[in-house]
Order: C-alpha cells, then structure tokens, then sequence
C-alpha cells in the first residue's frame, strides 16, 4: 500500500467528493439552469460515467481509485487490503460525499441534493430494487478487478472501462433504482438532504454485489495469473514507480 496513507485516504475523498457533486448537479440541471429537457438520462449516466473515467486514470496510482465501499470491501474481503485500512477507505469516501452534498446544498439549496439522493421507483419493491443494485455493483467491480486488477488486461483500459460500465449501468436502471453502486454515493446525499427512503437498499445490495464479482475473479478467473503482480495490484503504485523512493 501506499507509503504515506494520508495521500491515498485524500485521494479517495477527492474522487468521491467529485462523483458525487458531479452528480448531484447533473440530476439538477433543469431546476439549477431553468431549462427544459437538459437532464436526461443519458446526459446523467455520462456525466457520473465520465467523472470515475476521469478521478480513475487520475488518482488509481495513489489510492487504487476504489470511490466506493463496495469496491473496498471485495478488496477486504479478497485479502487485498486490511479491514482497518479498509475502514480509513469507506471514511475518507463517505467524507467526500458529506462533503460534496454540503457543498451543493449550499450553493444551490438542500432541495437540488434530495433531488439527487438515489431512490428507488415507487413500483419497485425494495428487495427488487437490492437485488438491481446487487447485479449491477457486480458487473461494475468484475470489471475494475478484470481491467485494473488483473495484470494481464492492458493497463491502458481500465479508466475507461470502469467508467462506461457506470454509464450503462445508469442507462440501464437509473429510473429503476437511482443506480447507485455505491454506498457513498447514496448516503453523502441523505444525510444532508433527509431523504432515508429505502436506504438500506444502498448498502445491502452493493456490498453483496461487490464482494460477489470479487470473489469470482480472485478465486476462479484470475487464479492462473501469470505473476505475483497480479495479487496486488488495484491499491496504489509503490513508491518506487511514483518517483518517491
């Protein structure tokens, strides 16, 4: 892991901070500008598809780029990072979430960041809606441990790849679930906007899900890995290959 923790704990903060402002705001166009049919769906998927591709390629080598509990408990779970840094993880990614919501709230009112806290269809059972988000955190850490993890995949994609698989996964359930993927995600923006519907959905199903695709690809698809670089990539550079040894 990284040599000074502090470094991967604000990177996740940062990521976080930006997925979720990004967002928020993006779910809000139309009320923020007074437009009309600015925030569609997919203008919404892309906006938090774009901003993990981005927060990615810009800070995986300080942190791994988890922005999301549910990548750091397969992570956990995997035995690729300890529980107790694992919890410096989950704290420094919920914490750019508050963040980011307070900042929203404050710009343009707690209304903007209930309006974009995930919630679920009011024809949507809540265990349906758990098991969306459970399937669709599964497709999103399968492919960061496929593309970011696993040594074989070129290292090129992976930005990318995690952030399109965000984006298809919004197209596909956003009015379904908010999709969120994400714990974070879900609970930056309740917690400053009040909206608690459901909210057990946003952890039970993602965790679920994550830890899942992980164990799939630690212990069945990567378990021929040609090197030993492939059982600990997905946390940050070592120092030798960020200039600081």
């Amino acid at each position: 892991m990284s040599d000074n923790p502090s470094r991967a704990l604000t990177a996740e903060a940062i990521g976080t901070f930006a997925l979720c402002f990004i967002g928020i705001l993006s779910i809000n166009l139309d009320a923020i500008s007074g437009a009309d049919g600015t925030a569609s769906l997919t203008t919404v998927a892309l906006a938090h598809g774009l901003t993990i591709a981005v927060m990615v390629a810009a800070l995986g080598a300080l942190s791994g780029a988890h922005f999301n509990p549910a990548v750091t408990a397969g992570f956990v779970a995997t035995g690729r990072m300890t529980p107790a840094r694992g919890a410096q993880y989950v704290a420094a990614q919920v914490a750019g979430a508050v963040l980011a919501s307070l900042l929203v709230g404050f710009l343009f009112g707690l209304e903007a960041v209930a309006a974009g806290t995930p919630a679920m269809s009011s024809n949507v059972h809540p265990l349906g809606g758990a098991a969306v988000e459970a399937v669709t955190t599964f497709l999103l850490v399968l492919v960061i441990f496929g593309t970011a993890v696993d040594a074989r995949a070129p290292r090129s994609v992976y930005p990318m790849a995690i952030g399109l698989t965000v984006a298809l996964d919004i197209m596909a359930t956003g009015p379904i679930t908010g999709a969120a993927m994400n714990p974070a995600r879900a609970l930056g923006p309740a917690l400053v906007g009040g909206q608690w519907g459901a909210h057990w959905v946003y952890w039970v199903g993602p965790l679920l899900g994550g830890v899942a695709a992980a164990f799939l690809q630690h212990r069945f698809f990567m378990v021929t890995a040609p090197s030993r670089e492939t059982a600990v990539r997905g946390g940050p550079a070592p120092a030798e290959e960020r200039g600081l040894a």
